[in-house]
């Protein structure tokens, strides 16, 4: 059998199927690839639009970005989220009526965006440039709330593979729109042209790849029953804005858009691991414990083996990202970007607590109560509103990033363990024991990871190919010291996931 055949016989035997467990593990092994693909186009643009447009002009698009953000989880009724946690495995029934409301939804986003425009670019922000781009990226709602409804059993039904497919097409289209339009008119219309490209690929996409076609029809009780379950979601989704978002409108606002560009750039890439992982977390875990919410015991184990490979990968993400940060900064972004590197390195550890506290809400929306998340949600803003601008106004936008992290580290972390205890009937150690053995072998990397960088006579690109893989190296040897002296047990959780991918 020659490479390419046994190439295309091993992604064959990923299309998700078996038990629970080895469909959830083979869609996760999809997601991730999709989350590492399309976060290497995306950070890949914007790295290149860094050194081509400048932190100044981008901060024209993180204006327009944050008004759509905002409007966006403002109106977001988790209609998607409803269908998932249905017990049913068909749901044709609603997806006219979900369709419609997306299509609402979307012209209500679009009309709203070209009306305040002017208010949140020349007032708001006193940045009339951002006025126009606004709305234009106004346009993206418009366009995906036309989308095939039917994309939904993509994660209802662990169909993974059919959502890489959707999704790296769009990503493509805006790394190719939005670099090679920068490389001849290098303004902030890059980036807007290839967001907008990337909307147009899953609209055509999404009907391309998925055979139901939906009608306008709209059935009253089916939109109650839908928005019955997800007026909770809209209330987590609104307070997830105001405590994720909040922190760069605040600083677009107090200091200037070159100051949030910097903010929202080392927020991308300092978190990206982070982000790729909770993605992944959030959208395979969700259906699987839908499946799994009635067998107590069998959420336990699903969320402390979650929990684990969390861990594992966050904590030294967090710690090895802080190390390099420096060099990353001067050989991804250029000089003019070294006054963003402190505060990249304490949102790496943003990074950090934002991926454990992913591996939770799952289990609150999946087993009826979603509102655990908004509840704690609204806690976490009322004590972002409090410090922030004390904290901003003493140290600018690291101020901003001690802000925002160290509310999650107390109080927010310890009451979502708590909650969680209390919710599956888990002892609270469980969960504290899964961050012992990651923490342990993550320090000892990042010292050596910042001490190599901090005398190395090298380039920082130089730097950051010797260093990235020498962290790696070092935090696996750790992690095979410690299960050899403990009884730490992570290797045997990654051979089950070997195994359920390969059968």
């Amino acid at each position: 059998m020659s490479l390419l055949e046994r190439l295309l016989a091993w992604i064959k035997r990923l299309k998700p199927k078996g038990t629970i467990t080895e469909q959830t593990v083979k869609s996760a092994g999809w997601l991730m690839g999709q989350n590492v693909v399309g976060r290497v186009l995306q950070l890949g643009m914007l790295a290149v639009l860094a050194r081509l447009v400048g932190p100044a002009e981008l901060g024209l698009v993180g204006i327009a970005l944050l008004t759509l953000s905002a409007t966006q989880k403002f109106t977001n009724i988790g209609l998607n989220k409803a269908l998932i946690q249905k017990t049913e495995e068909n749901v044709d029934s609603h997806l006219n009526t979900t369709w419609m409301l997306e299509v609402g939804r979307g012209i209500l986003i679009a009309s709203l965006l070209f009306v305040i425009a002017p208010f949140v670019g020349e007032w708001f922000f006193e940045e009339p440039r951002a006025v126009q781009i606004i709305r234009a990226i106004g346009l993206s709602p418009l366009l995906l709330g036309f989308r095939n409804p039917g994309i939904v059993y993509f994660q209802k039904g662990l169909q993974f593979h059919k959502q890489f497919a959707y999704k790296i097409s769009g990503d493509t289209a805006q790394f190719l729109v939005g670099v090679g339009y920068a490389l001849v008119y290098p303004t902030a219309w890059a980036f807007v042209f290839g967001f907008l490209a990337a909307d147009v690929v899953k609209l055509i996409l999404s009907y391309v790849i998925h055979n139901y076609r939906p009608f306008p029809s709209f059935d009253l009780k089916i939109a109650k029953e839908l928005i019955g379950y997800g007026k909770w979601l809209t209330g987590s989704s609104i307070l997830f804005f105001i405590y994720s978002e909040g922190d760069d409108a605040f600083v677009g606002w107090f200091l200037t858009p070159t100051a949030l560009t910097y903010y929202q750039y080392t927020y991308r890439f300092s978190n990206a691991p982070a982000t790729e992982l909770s993605q992944v977390i959030t959208q395979v875990t969700f259906p699987a414990y839908s499946k799994l919410q009635t067998d107590n015991e069998e959420l336990r184990q699903a969320f402390l083996k979650t929990l684990r490979v969390t861990a594992l990968v966050s904590f030294p993400s967090a710690v090895g990202i802080a190390a390099i940060a420096p060099d990353f900064v001067v050989a991804v972004f250029g000089e003019e970007w070294t006054p963003a590197v402190p505060a990249m390195q304490v949102l790496a550890f943003y990074g950090l607590f934002r991926a454990l506290g992913k591996t939770f809400g799952p289990i609150w929306e999946a087993i009826g109560r979603p509102d655990y998340v908004t509840k704690l949600s609204a806690i976490r803003v009322g004590l972002i509103a409090v410090f922030i601008y004390p904290m901003t106004n003493a140290f600018g936008i690291v101020g901003t990033a001690l802000t925002v992290t160290g509310i999650y580290v107390l109080p927010m972390m310890p009451l979502d363990i708590y909650v969680m205890s209390r919710s599956i009937d888990l002892p609270i150690r469980s969960i504290y024991y899964e961050f012992v053995y990651p923490l342990i072998a993550s320090i000892p990397m990042g010292l050596i990871v910042w001490y190599l960088g901090k005398v190395s006579p090298f380039s920082p690109f130089v730097n950051l190919v010797v260093l990235i893989p020498t962290g790696v190296v070092v935090f696996v040897a750790l992690v095979l010291v410690l299960e050899v002296m403990t009884n730490w047990t992570v290797t045997d959780n990654f051979e089950q996931i070997y195994q359920n991918l390969t059968e």
